[in-house]
């Protein structure tokens, strides 16, 4: 019974002395961008090797806790990739909240791969209909 109790109290001390390092995630600020920062440049440096012509749109805290999500684009095609914050991993997946069964990865996909309806130019575009409409239909058609 002593040595149980014994356990049980250095078990305790070493909760209480280390709690910030062991049970905190990475012993950081709450805040993770005033420990860890990921420049595009760094991004770019990290993936290369995977994706040589690989382009750094943006770079931002993911929705998980411990990555970075960085915006990529290579060959006209734009993705999402995730980096730990030691920079020794990549993941190429998808984040899905548990609880809601949420996709975040393919919400941020479509928000980075959005048309802008403005952009698309119609200066030689035969109109049909209301050209004040809410939706809007673009057909792309070579006739040659």
């Amino acid at each position: 019974m002593r040595k149980e109790f014994v356990f049980l109290l250095i078990l305790l001390w070493g909760v209480l002395v280390f709690q910030t390092n062991a049970f905190s995630f990475g012993g950081c600020e709450p805040d993770c961008q005033k420990c860890h920062t990921l420049s595009s440049e760094e991004a770019r440096d990290l993936l290369k090797e995977l994706i040589p012509d690989l382009k750094v749109i943006g770079v931002r805290i993911a929705p998980a806790k411990g990555l970075w999500e960085i915006a990529v684009e290579s060959r006209g095609k734009k993705g999402i990739a995730y980096v730990d914050f030691a920079k020794e991993n990549v993941i190429i997946g998808q984040i899905v909240k548990i609880k809601t069964r949420e996709n975040l990865t393919r919400e941020r996909f479509e928000e980075l791969n959005r048309i802008d309806f403005s952009q698309i130019p119609l200066d030689n575009a035969i109109v049909m209909g209301n050209p004040k409409a809410e939706n809007k239909v673009v057909i792309f058609d070579d006739p040659d």
